[in-house]
This record gives C-alpha cells, sequence and structure tokens, in this order.
C-alpha cells in the first residue's frame, strides 16, 4: 500500500465553522446546530482519519489536527464551538497514544487570531444569528453576544498573518521531533498558559475584564 506522509485536517463549513459564526447562548443555540457543528468540527475529522490511517500506517506518517485555542478556553457563546474543540483535543490524545507505538505522530495545532476574510464573514453571520434570537433570549445575551463578536473581529484584525499561520502549520507537519501541541499567535500563547496556571473564578474575571471595552 502507498503511504502518505502527513494528513491534515481541518474544519470548513460555509455557515458555523468558525467560533464567530456560532457565537450564541447555549440556551439560543438550537440543539439540530449543535449537531451540526459537532459534524462538521469532529466527527468529520475522525472520518477522515480512520479512512486514512491505513496509509499512514504504510508511510509511519503524521496527522496533523487544526485545533483552536478554543479548545483550550470557552468564552461564553462559544459553547457548542469550545466543546467541538475540547472534544477534538481529547482524541487527539488519545490517538497519540494509540499510534506512538505504531511509528504513527499525532500533532495539534492551536491558532489564535488570524488575519483572514473569514474573521469578517463570521462576525456577520453571527450579528445575523444574534438578531434572530427571540425577545427573551435577546435581553439576556445579546449584550454579550454583541460584544464577544466585537472582541474577535478586534483581534482578528490584529492577528497573525495568514502566511505566517501557514508556515506553523508547516512547521507541525514537517519538523522531525515535533512538539505535540503548536499554538499561532501571542493570544493563544498566552491564553493557554494562563488556563494552566489560574483558578477557574479567577480565568473568568480575566475574560469578562476583556469584554469590558466591548459591551
Amino acid at each position: 500500500m502507498t503511504g502518505i506522509p502527513a494528513l491534515f485536517t481541518t474544519a470548513r463549513s460555509g455557515r458555523f465553522s468558525a467560533p464567530t459564526r456560532s457565537a450564541r447562548a447555549a440556551e439560543a443555540l438550537h440543539l439540530d446546530e449543535w449537531r451540526r457543528l459537532f459534524e462538521v468540527n469532529l466527527f468529520g475529522h475522525v472520518a477522515v482519519t480512520q479512512a486514512l490511517l491505513p496509509f499512514l500506517h504504510s508511510s509511519r506518517g503524521r496527522i496533523v489536527n487544526i485545533s483552536s485555542v478554543g479548545g483550550k478556553v470557552a468564552m461564553g457563546t462559544y459553547g457548542a464551538y469550545g466543546g467541538t474543540k475540547f472534544a477534538l483535543e481529547a482524541v487527539s490524545d488519545a490517538l497519540r497514544r494509540e499510534l506512538a507505538p505504531h511509528g504513527v505522530q499525532v500533532v495539534v495545532v492551536e491558532p489564535g487570531a488570524v488575519r483572514s476574510e473569514m474573521g469578517e464573514r463570521g462576525a456577520a453571520t453571527a450579528n445575523d444569528l444574534a438578531g434572530r434570537m427571540n425577545p427573551e433570549h435577546r435581553q439576556r445575551y445579546g449584550g454579550l453576544v454583541e460584544a464577544v463578536v466585537a472582541q474577535s473581529l478586534a483581534h482578528t484584525r490584529n492577528g497573525v498573518a495568514a502566511d505566517k499561520a501557514g508556515a506553523i502549520v508547516a512547521g507541525a507537519a514537517t519538523t522531525r521531533r515535533p512538539r505535540t501541541r503548536f499554538t499561532i499567535g501571542r493570544d493563544a500563547g498566552l491564553i493557554t498558559r494562563l488556563t494552566r496556571v489560574l483558578p477557574d473564578r479567577l480565568l473568568d474575571r480575566v475574560i469578562a475584564s476583556g469584554l469590558r471595552r466591548y459591551a
């Protein structure tokens, strides 16, 4: 069997794969939309990996799963998106431990803010979805959704250039002895460190403080 040197898995959906596109409070996001997001952001990765693993075994290749900083900390309104990314992190850990004895490596890439058109389109979609919330949900969560989307858009506009992000992904695939995880952007590196050292309540306050300027 002909092998392949590396498999990259990432999610791409016209409506819900990007975090801002699914920025809805858990109470306000229809269960069908939760399921759709998990199909794209989690089960799609698993399906492709299962299909191509025989070729990776043949070449003793490498899987590079594109996750997100959202797989380390879940902002309010990102429950569904964060749930898929936390799950992908867990699947990647399990795969790494299952496949290491067979010579197949598993690496996770956790991007933060990356400058791209997807961020602008995601914000427009999120605002459109927020406008469809019923009056009760809009009263409870409308301000939060608007602040989260505004913050995300500001970070995206000041984020890492797409070509630099691509170089990090390429390095994750080609480095001879890769780390198990690579972050992209200072925001991603900072957030992942904070999740390791701060108690949950203090992290909640840090996140809430960061949102205030966008409220």
